[in-house]
């Protein structure tokens, strides 16, 4: 079974645990450390001929333009990350509709690729921002995937559906980030820092349960600064740089293996493989009138 492989393409003093140490304004004063391991990742990838989806911040793009293009050259999806990687909770509808069609324009210019996918800084389309879906879906896009049906501190939809599914009101297609179920919770199992946290043996458990016994595919995601062990460390809370550098070391390791025991696509791959796709209201899934 394929599995889609997702990559989103930001710098390490971008996360959003850094923002209350590091302002944005500031950005263009940090030492770039993106393009290395963005380029061992495609290294990693083209050894086994996977081919992934990048979410590139437009920020990057603008920085970076021929690191997009050696994605795009070498097979990749190019999609959205947005433009300023702040979470769109932080954002107006205004401005997240300049910063969803400003990102497709850069990504498509430089790729010379349509751009289809979009996934939100942060997971941050929840219950509050769901106004973001039609956004994306005027902005042209055919597929999102920033949902994460989970309980969270910083985001969460979890009375979202844990696989893809299309939102019948704009015709925009969700590919929700991927969680175990245990009961009536849902853990998330499918990358980052909870792919950093848990040992392999059991992300590899639950990654093989949703092939294995519920028949589905599962998105997995990483960002490039998880392979860069030695990047500069930020003082910023206990809890911020907990997430951010726990286990950086462990990141090549075991993706690796997990590229060896799971096969991959890109985001695009796969969900045309699962058409027709089941329909769910946003009213239904957010319980409004």
């Amino acid at each position: 079974m394929k599995n889609a492989l997702s990559i989103d393409v930001e710098e390490y003093f971008q996360v959003v645990a850094f923002s209350s140490v590091i302002a944005q304004e500031d950005w263009d004063k940090m030492p770039s450390r993106v393009e290395k391991p963005t380029l061992l990742i495609l290294e990693m990838l083209a050894e086994r001929g996977i081919k992934a989806t990048f979410f590139c911040l437009g920020w990057v793009a603008k920085k970076h333009p021929s690191l997009i293009r050696q994605i795009a050259t070498k097979g990749h999806e190019i999609a959205s990350h947005g433009v300023s990687h702040r979470p769109i909770y932080a954002l107006s509808p205004q401005e997240f509709r300049k910063e969803a069609v400003e990102s497709k324009k850069i990504l498509e210019d430089l790729s010379g690729k349509e751009v289809k996918g979009f996934r939100a800084s942060t997971y941050s389309i929840t219950p509050k921002t769901t106004w973001g879906l039609e956004i994306l879906a005027e902005a042209g896009y055919a597929y999102d995937s920033s949902i994460f049906p989970i309980h969270h501190d910083l985001y969460g939809f979890p009375q979202a559906p844990r696989y893809p599914f299309v939102f019948r009101e704009y015709g925009l297609i969700e590919f929700p980030i991927s969680t175990a179920n245990l009961g009536k919770i849902n853990i998330p199992v499918a990358g980052g820092g909870y792919f950093r946290l848990f040992p392999y043996t059991l992300t590899r458990y639950f990654l093989n349960k949703i092939n294995q016994k519920e028949n589905r595919p599962f998105v997995f995601y990483a960002h490039p600064w998880e392979f860069d062990p030695a990047q500069p460390r930020i003082k910023a809370p206990l809890k911020s740089r907990f997430r951010h550098y726990l286990n950086l070391s462990k990141t090549r390791k075991r993706f690796e293996k997990l590229l060896t025991d799971f096969s991959f696509a890109s985001l695009e791959e796969v969900l045309e493989s699962l058409k027709p796709l089941p329909e769910k209201s946003l009213r239904e899934l957010t319980g409004g009138d």
